[in-house]
């Protein structure tokens, strides 16, 4: 749009009202365009990345143990996790943490 006003100034030229106008709503488009955070589309609500979540059973093969000790990590809070119903639902990163012997 500046480049077309300094042209237009330039030639003494003049554009319809029409395109001018277009020009305008594509600018201000543009500019609330760059304020919205990365991703995030007009009056869309910005969506946090999902979380892995794997089963007790799940967790119980990997860490080859049971499924009630694997609730039991759960439960204690030595591993992240939550319940859906009567499904323990533990957060993959947590339980990397544990395995790895890091912080959780």
């Amino acid at each position: 749009m500046r480049d077309l006003t300094a042209r237009m100034r330039a030639d003494g030229g003049e554009v319809s009202p029409a395109v001018r106008q277009l020009l305008y709503a594509l600018h201000a488009a543009d500019e609330q365009h760059a304020r919205q955070p990365a991703g995030s589309a007009a009056g869309t609500p910005t969506v946090r990345p999902a979380t892995v979540e794997l089963t007790a059973q799940e967790v119980a093969e990997l860490l080859e143990c049971s499924p009630e000790y694997a609730r039991r990590l759960a439960r204690s809070g030595r591993l992240r996790a939550r319940r859906a119903g009567p499904v323990w639902l533990i957060n993959a990163n947590s339980l990397d943490a544990y395995r790895t012997g890091s912080a959780t």
